[in-house]
């Protein structure tokens, strides 16, 4: 593997000067998984058939200027978007077996523009948890501290980036699940704009905060993925007309005069001392080049998580009805009745975290709960989402964190879900408001793990995101680090 480039830009820049080809790529990568993904364990499914196949089409068609978008490049796939012909889990004993008959919108864009779908990652169960250890086939780990999880619930997806398993990789972000694990392993990962990514296909946890994003080693190559999936799609509901799609016109311009805020409650004695020195280096950078950045609050931070946890369990509770065991997933095999088939195959088939979320939710949910929890939760959402809309009005993007903590210890805090809930303080407001927002390298602690950057930005404008993080990167060496594992 190491005689092939890792990046998306230089893959293409090989296959068009004719260094190597699709079809020798993803022979060797998926060599390179073999050897490494027994320590890593990002993988759930390879797709080496039908991949090989893509390549040997990709190859036929060329790498001229009119070849598609992604033409010939690697990428791998959050085992909950659904993938026609190759099993598609969730990480739950659920799903186990269950194998689409179509592809997700995004699965069938990347395919239209020539990607080649390696596989599918790893996950917590129905993408409730911040570590993979909620998955029921394995815990991925950190390529920098195999000891450590690699974030979650995107796990596999970062991991498999971070060991340069494969260029880019899809996750879903509903509460921070893309930018939490791309923060504790050193990679790219974007959480766009709420309706600008089609979620058909994308098995629904909290409907109003799902979101598919791309994972990169670089912000350039982030970028291209990112418009290779976006854009209007009719079969989603809440997709976005309107969605911007040349997501790379701003790369390489300056950021002199750029207004930048940090918020005061991403700067709490919660956010680890290495952290908030990381992002203090980053605040004098900006400033350097000449961006204007100042302190501001969003004074409803705080409640955030409690909001969210009100409103992604009652929505997970109703999107989780369909699992039952009559149509397809688990079905108890010691079940006699109908009761019995509902009752006993959803004990069985869910994991402990999934059922606590659906038992959250179901309560708010219910009549004596409802006005208390649940509508008071959607009152101060709408809160959260006017504090964004006031900073915006002045500002042209947030930073702050991504993170209270690097990466932690693989059983370190899976038996306390209350601590696992507070370590999303940063991440979740982001998707209450329908934001885009992604993590980029910001550099390392005193144990060489990875810490991320948090750049939040205005409804629709990922373009200034990326730009602001192309910038940063450039001047700062943190790609060219690898994990050696």
């Amino acid at each position: 593997m190491n005689k092939y480039p890792t990046t998306i830009i230089e893959i293409q820049e090989g296959l068009r000067n004719g260094n190597f080809t699709a079809v020798e790529l993803t022979e060797a990568i998926f060599e390179y998984i073999e050897e490494t993904d027994e320590k890593v364990n990002s993988f759930l499914a390879l797709n080496k058939e039908a991949a090989l196949e893509a390549a040997k089409a990709a190859d036929e068609l060329g790498y001229g200027e009119d070849a598609p978008l992604l033409n010939g490049v690697p990428i791998g796939i959050k085992d909950n978007i659904v993938t026609e012909g190759l099993t598609t889990t969730a990480s739950s004993k659920m799903l186990e077996n269950f194998t689409p008959t179509y592809d997700a919108t995004v699965i069938r864009k990347l395919k239209e523009a020539g990607a080649i779908i390696i596989g599918k990652l790893n996950l917590d169960e129905f993408a409730m948890g911040g570590s993979t250890e909620t998955s029921y086939f394995k815990t991925s780990r950190n390529p920098w501290d195999l000891e450590r999880v690699p974030g979650g619930s995107s796990g596999g997806s970062a991991s498999a980036v971070a060991a340069r398993q494969v260029p880019a990789s899809l996750g879903t972000d509903t509460g921070g699940s893309v930018r939490n694990p791309a923060a504790f392993t050193g990679i790219v990962g974007m959480k766009p704009s709420y309706g600008s990514v089609s979620r058909y296909g994308a098995i629904a946890f909290g409907s109003s905060l799902d979101q598919i994003g791309p994972m990169t080693t670089t912000v350039e190559d982030n970028a291209l993925v990112l418009e290779a999936i976006a854009g209007f799609d009719k079969l989603d509901g809440t997709s976005r007309p309107d969605t911007e799609l040349d997501y790379r016109s701003k790369l390489g311009q300056s950021i002199e005069g750029m207004r930048i805020a940090i918020p005061k409650e991403y700067q709490s004695e919660a956010v680890n001392e290495e952290i908030r020195d990381a992002i203090v280096k980053a605040k004098e950078y900006f400033i350097s080049q000449g961006a204007i950045v100042d302190e501001v609050s969003l004074p409803h931070t705080p409640y955030g998580i409690n909001v969210y946890y009100i409103l992604s369990s009652a929505e997970a509770s109703s999107n989780l009805q369909r699992f039952d065991g009559i149509r397809y997933g688990y079905r108890s095999e010691s079940a006699k009745t109908l009761e019995e088939i509902y009752v006993q195959s959803r004990s069985e088939g869910f994991g402990d975290e999934v059922k606590r979320r659906i038992m959250l939710g179901t309560y708010s949910l219910s009549s004596g709960a409802f006005d208390k929890y649940f509508k008071k939760a959607a009152q101060v959402r709408t809160l959260i989402i006017e504090d964004f809309i006031k900073v915006f009005s002045e500002y042209d993007l947030i930073m702050g964190p991504v993170t209270t903590s690097t990466a932690f210890k693989i059983g370190g805090r899976i038996e306390d879900p209350v601590e696992m809930y507070v370590s999303d303080l940063l991440t979740v407001p982001v998707n209450l408001a329908g934001l885009p927002a992604m993590s980029i390298p910001a550099g390392f602690d005193s144990n060489g793990m990875p810490i991320g950057l948090q750049l939040i930005g205005k409804h629709m404008n990922e373009s200034t995101l990326y730009q602001v993080a192309y910038d940063f990167e450039k001047n700062h060496d943190y790609v060219n680090q690898v994990p050696k594992f």
